[in-house]
């Protein structure tokens, strides 16, 4: 006779993930214990508990709200009758990570997951910002598997140079390349220095921060509309709070991540980041958060999607605004309106509702200059293009709403520098032989080769061209540059260089074609000639001696595969996106 007996529930609340010490009515007693010597009552530690990841850090002004964030998101987890516990994790600034933010990205990934399996939370509210934090969270939270939203810190505001409106992060390299070119002098390059990040919070353009959180909005993992609110202003505390209180509906419901994160989700996600003219680093963190979930990025899909998907958001470096602007325009909501007929509107979001439920409810449009109408683009197709051919067989990208649009058909000849540090001791010799056609190509600069893959791709321009006057050269390597930069860079050529890629192998001379129409980039030699230069320079992979570089080098995979750790992807593959058309 079958049992009538119900399976048990999961446990919630305190009674989660108990530590381990042979007698499970002890440790919940030996739990309560310690949590009360904080001061709270049997009738507080009774309800829903949601965890609120606190990313402060004073090495990280991006994220220098958290502690107004944190109260906020407490106001709501309280007023919705929930427990908020904020904790601690890796704190992650572009600025301030040797080598590259981006070497330690997975790290905090490693770090968010295990705390929020570690810690008894129903939900847990992701506090990040800068560039690497959300994704970092978002890959961690959706490996974990606990309800989870993400909130941001919001951009900063826009400072004021001599009457000109200036803001981090597209104005600082605009600006020190005009001083590199010696048009502006020490000390306007100072003044500068003091405007160009007027308060804080992350850039305040559509570099790869603002682009993670409009994705994060796209993929339903952000409350509806709070993706552009800047750091210090009353609507990001808002923002907070209703994050606060929509945690704790999502732990009563276990909407965990995967009900989310799907790939339809992925998919609007895209669609977005090809629309706002998003980062190139926005492209690597999706293929690594899906991969977490089984769910690979396709890097011809997503070219296909660009091909019909228009540049709507008129914002530097691509445009001409900023994050604020964006946010008075009326943000993602209305962005999500003019892009409806290609969006997947049954997706899930973190309020229970669809996505075509929340635009439904969302305010009327009004009139604006920063959200283009889909029949009237700032630029006609999306902001990413996929490049291939011999010197990229698994792929290369290029930003070609931020490129110039006289060098996306060009053939040059290469000017090679072999890793960063050659560049570095080069670029700005006046015997360094190179001219505005030539083609300027770095090498290990990848995920393994620099580590981290550093921001290095956005090589500046010789010196001696600088001052006569070049602003764009045609630029390739396998590493990545800033969101906030513009130019006629192709980027994350793959294979890296540094694990024997064909661009370990290209010299100075060999002549380079670029063909974004075609989505080619190719080196004019032979295969039987790359063949033998191959064979006779044989790479070494690069290894780490010990600790966290060690780990790096052994595991992390190449940037189709989203830099990720390999034995931290999902273990199957459930569904390659974006889907046939």
């Amino acid at each position: 006779m079958a049992s009538s007996k119900k399976p048990d529930s999961p446990a919630t609340g305190l009674r989660k993930g108990l530590t381990n010490y042979g007698d499970t009515g002890f440790s919940l007693f030996l739990r309560k214990a310690f949590i009360k010597g904080a001061g709270y009552t049997e009738d507080a530690l009774s309800r829903p508990v949601i965890g609120i990841a606190n990313t402060g850090s004073s090495y990280n002004p991006c994220h220098g709200n958290a502690p107004q964030l944190i109260e906020a998101v407490k106001r709501g987890v309280m007023l919705a009758g929930g427990l908020p516990v904020d904790f601690p994790t890796i704190s992650v600034h572009e600025s301030f990570s040797q080598p590259t933010s981006m070497y330690l990205r997975n790290l905090m990934s490693m770090d968010t997951e295990e705390m929020i399996r570690a810690q008894p939370m129903d939900a847990v509210v992701l506090i990040g910002g800068c560039d690497k934090t959300v994704p970092a969270q978002l890959m961690g939270a959706a490996s974990a598997g606990v309800p989870a939203i993400q909130l941001v810190t919001g951009a900063m505001l826009t400072g004021s140079h001599r009457g000109e409106r200036v803001g981090a992060c597209t104005d600082c390299r605009r600006y020190w390349g005009r001083y590199r070119a010696e048009e502006i002098d020490a000390e306007e390059i100072t003044d500068v220095n003091n405007q160009l990040v007027a308060s804080v919070g992350t850039c305040s353009v559509m570099g790869t921060a603002s682009t993670m959180a409009c994705l994060a909005e796209a993929l339903g993992i952000m409350v509806f509309g709070g993706a552009s609110a800047p750091a210090v202003t009353a609507d990001r505390m808002r923002v907070a709070e209703q994050t606060g209180t929509t945690a704790v509906a999502m732990a009563i419901n276990r909407l965990t991540p995967d009900k989310i994160l799907t790939g339809k989700a992925f998919e609007n996600a895209l669609r977005v980041l090809l629309s706002v003219g998003g980062s190139t680093n926005g492209i690597v963190h999706l293929t690594a958060m899906a991969g977490r979930l089984g769910i690979d990025i396709d890097l011809a899909g997503l070219d296909r999607l660009s091909r019909e998907t228009p540049v709507l958001v008129d914002l530097k470096p691509s445009g001409q605004h900023y994050m604020e602007d964006f946010h008075k325009a009326g943000g993602m909501p209305a962005l999500l309106r003019e892009l409806r007929p290609l969006l997947h509107l049954d997706t899930l979001t973190v309020s229970g509702r669809t996505l075509g439920e929340e635009l439904d409810a969302a305010p009327a449009a009004f009139v604006q200059d920063v959200i283009r109408p889909f029949d009237s683009p700032i630029y006609p197709v999306g902001g990413l293009a996929v490049l291939r051919g011999n010197l990229a067989p698994g792929g290369a990208i290029i930003k070609q709403s931020a490129a110039n649009p006289q060098l996306m058909e060009h053939e040059g000849r290469a000017v090679v520098f072999e890793d960063a540090e050659d560049m570095a001791n080069r670029i700005d010799d006046d015997a360094l032989d190179v001219t505005a056609d030539d083609v300027l190509v770095l090498k290990r600069i990848g995920p393994t080769g620099g580590p981290g893959m550093p921001e290095a791709g956005y090589m500046p321009i010789p010196r001696k061209l600088a001052r006569a006057g070049v602003k764009d050269m045609v630029r390739i390597s396998d590493g990545r540059m800033s969101g906030t930069a513009a130019g006629t860079i192709v980027l994350h050529v793959t294979p890296e260089a540094a694990v024997g890629g064909p661009l370990a192998h290209i010299q100075t001379g060999d002549r380079i074609r670029l063909s974004v129409k075609n989505r080619e980039i190719a080196v004019l030699i032979s295969d039987e000639e790359l063949a033998r230069r191959a064979a006779a320079h044989p790479i070494e992979h690069p290894t780490g001696d010990r600790g966290y570089r060690k780990l790096y080098m052994q595991s992390v995979t190449q940037a189709d595969q989203g830099v990720d750790f390999d034995f931290l992807r999902a273990t199957d593959t459930k569904e390659s996106v974006p889907g046939k058309a």
